[in-house]
């Protein structure tokens, strides 16, 4: 409706101010209004395109039906499109893609509670898009081995490849392996079929070209071994939640896949004989161990120990205590080029961290959450000795003021901070030390406001992201308009208590 009545202004002229000159005046002002001119039909095809491209999703498909012109521009230069993947699609799916006929990244998206299509509808939607190279399916349980086949045949372009909850096996995964020999992503969620797989998936033609291998939550996950072993350019490798032993899959990956550079293992059967195999992977930048509990300091020891390239290192110790100090100080002694360190449910104390403050010149992002012994004295020390540190976060660590008060004549490049459920810190004194700061950011969320997300203190993927998308002005005046907001309703709830307090007494 705000579209269509803007239409008007967009395709007329412009009304004649009282100060124009009689010269640029028309012979005949009632004939323009009787025959309006559409000014955008004077824009190419090209600069029409660009306007389209720098629209978001709703104000783009608005914009479509205010003419036959731009609805056959929007639909040949669309070249993303998510659709709800339910039975019925099938129908549609002739002319939908005879408008999109340049779609090349296609999401398919069906609600667990209906019908998904079939393989006679991916085989026409995969026939309708040969030029699709990144294909997401999510719910689309009526799909089987033969659609894949069919995908794979019709679509050897591929470049990445993303399912999840799916009914097909690891035959499915196969016909997409050996027809798609571009393929560089491939990431598999809850993959129903792999209950009764028996043999091996293998590479195929997409043994050279695989860089990204990505498994969550998957039973007989170990069927994809072979897959990941044989693909020799392969850089990065991420396990979530996957039943049984991983070990002897990491001990493959060293000795066929040395030149991996990023690996993430989480709530997985994985011990320290899985880390001594990645020890050999010298070419290792960024490392993620998130709840497995069966490795520990020795582990992580000879990890940081042989990969001297480590920069970005995770770890959440699930409160186990099997890696602490000791783990630290190897990763202080041989990753001299760490750039970010998050530590969950570890206790690290100012021996180890001290180490690592000295020793790695080039941290720059520092997260610590649920450790109980991350004092006042533990971030004195890093207040003193990382000159490098931008961003830090802190949450549910026994902090207070005086650690705060630390922070205010060290650091020297610190710009954002983030504290987050220490009870020793308090409103004031994250004011003093943004006023003692001008150029420092400072996120502080009280104790006593009610949270969203209880109960997720030790999760690594919520904190990493906290922690690179801390990217506020580097003002004081530059806070978000979230943060402003929780800061105004603590005080408010303060003053309320406060008076409500003064009046019981009374």
């Amino acid at each position: 409706m705000g579209l269509s009545a803007s239409l008007p202004s967009l395709c007329s002229n412009p009304p004649l101010s009282s100060a124009s000159s009689p010269s640029m005046l028309p012979s005949s002002s009632s004939h323009i209004a009787d025959h309006p001119r559409d000014l955008t039909a004077d824009l190419p095809d090209d600069l029409l395109v660009l306007i389209f491209h720098s629209l978001g999703s709703g104000d783009r498909k608005r914009c479509s039906l205010v003419c036959r012109r731009w609805l056959a521009l929007d639909g040949q230069s669309r070249h993303r499109l998510s659709l709800d993947a339910r039975a019925d699609l099938l129908a549609a799916a002739p002319a939908l893609f005879s408008r999109f006929e340049a779609v090349s990244k296609l999401a398919l998206k069906c609600d667990r509670r209906s019908d998904s299509i079939g393989d006679e509808g991916l085989a026409l939607i995969s026939l309708r898009c040969p030029n699709l190279t990144r294909l997401k399916l999510r719910a689309c349980r009526a799909l089987t081995d033969d659609g894949m086949t069919a995908l794979a045949k019709h679509c050897p372009n591929l470049r990445r490849f993303s399912c999840g909850s799916c009914a097909f096996g690891s035959k499915g995964i196969d016909a997409i392996l050996s027809g798609c020999s571009l393929l560089e992503e491939l990431s598999i969620k809850r993959l129903r079929g792999l209950a009764d797989a028996i043999e091996p998936a293998s590479p195929g033609v997409a043994a050279g070209s695989l860089r990204s291998v990505c498994l969550k939550e998957l039973y007989n996950g170990q069927c994809f071994g072979p897959l990941i072993a044989g693909c020799r350019n392969l850089k990065t490798l991420k396990l979530f939640r996957c039943s049984g032993d991983w070990d002897p899959l990491l001990e493959q990956i060293a000795s066929h896949v040395p030149g991996i550079v990023e690996i993430h293992l989480e709530k997985l059967q994985v011990s320290d004989r899985g880390l001594f195999a990645l020890s050999a992977c010298a070419d290792l930048e960024v490392l993620h161990l998130v709840k497995t509990p069966e490795c520990t300091d020795a582990g992580l020891a000879l990890v940081a120990e042989k990969c001297l390239l480590l920069r970005k290192i995770h770890i959440d110790g699930w409160k186990t205590n099997r890696i602490g100090d000791a783990g630290l100080i190897a990763v202080a002694q041989g990753c001299l080029n760490l750039q970010e360190l998050v530590l969950i449910g570890v206790n690290p104390t100012a021996l180890s961290l001290g180490m690592i403050a000295s020793n790695c010149r080039n941290l720059e992002r520092l997260a610590l959450c649920g450790s109980e012994t991350f004092g006042d004295p533990e971030i004195s020390c890093i207040a003193a000795k990382c000159m490098a540190l931008k961003k830090l976060c802190i949450k549910g660590c026994p902090v207070s003021d005086h650690g705060m008060e630390a922070l205010a004549g060290g650091c020297p490049n610190l710009v954002k901070i983030k504290v987050k459920k220490c009870k020793g810190v308090t409103t004031e004194g994250a004011d003093w030390l943004r006023s003692s700061r001008g150029s420092l950011s400072v996120n502080l969320d009280p104790v006593g406001m009610v949270e969203l997300h209880e109960g997720s203190i030790s999760d690594s993927g919520m904190l990493a992201e906290q922690l690179a998308a801390m990217d506020l002005p580097s003002s004081s005046n530059g806070r978000s308009v979230l943060s402003k907001a929780r800061v105004f309703m603590a005080s408010t709830f303060r003053r309320w208590s406060y008076g409500n307090s003064i009046s019981h007494h009374s």
